[in-house]
């Protein structure tokens, strides 16, 4: 038997890179995923990618409204959940002196309030001995210019996932989270206007990389690479 089978799941910013993939292997495994993304046409695309058991959903995790609709779907369709992987993401490189108001709001709106109502508001479909996956980012523990209120957002992932292990622990339901190093998803692309400082970028992720390599995850209409060729580091 699948490890997966009879399982029904959640993956928000499922159109695309790690909840794409996670998407394809929970299926693989024999769950029904329910794919969530703020873009249609991104959605329509995985959806075929994955092809069968699975459903697609337009909706904005900083919308409370489009949760609740959300899970009003899934209640309707399945009846319960057992898998929750809050994987929706919204990064945008400031500095600190460049950063505003609406930068903040919408960072910490989509990375941490909208995966905070996420699983509270998935709470009540629940079945006993599910798991939630928080997809953070090892970028909290870095410093990195330009990306604070990213990895702030991040971190605090890391917090609500302690406090939900212990709230959650007498339902059997288990919370991790996943802090990757880069990974070679759209999102990179994302951050850049040309995709010449992307490249750069993603040989600069490789370079700081004790192995020298980036990952890739799922970029669409790309090919295959395993590695990068940048200079060799020394270690000191």
């Amino acid at each position: 038997m699948s490890k997966l089978e009879g399982k029904i799941a959640i993956i928000t910013g499922g159109s695309s890179g790690i909840g794409l993939a996670a998407a394809k292997t929970f299926v693989t495994e024999g769950a029904y995923v329910f794919i969530v993304g703020r873009r249609q046409g991104e959605l329509d695309k995985a959806k075929a990618e994955i092809g069968r058991n699975v459903s697609a959903i337009q909706a904005d995790v900083a919308n409370l409204d489009d949760l609740d609709r959300l899970y009003a779907r899934v209640k309707d369709e399945k009846g319960a959940l057992d898998i929750i992987v809050a994987s929706a993401a919204f990064v945008e490189r400031k500095l600190t002196v460049d950063v505003t108001p609406a930068h903040f709001d919408t960072t910490f709106g989509i990375n941490a309030r909208g995966a905070y109502f996420t699983v509270q508001k998935a709470l009540p479909l629940m079945r006993k001995g599910g798991s939630i996956v928080l997809v953070s980012s090892g970028l909290h523990l870095k410093g990195l210019p330009e990306h604070g209120t990213y990895a702030a957002t991040k971190a605090a992932l890391r917090s609500f996932s302690r406090t939900w292990a212990m709230e959650l622990k007498d339902r059997g339901i288990r919370v991790n989270t996943l802090s990757p190093g880069a990974i070679d998803t759209p999102i990179i692309d994302g951050q850049f206007k040309t995709s010449e400082e992307a490249e750069g970028a993603r040989a600069f992720f490789a370079s700081i990389t004790p192995l020298e390599r980036f990952p890739i995850t799922l970029r669409r209409n790309q090919p295959r690479r395993d590695n990068f060729d940048i200079p060799r580091v020394r270690s000191v």
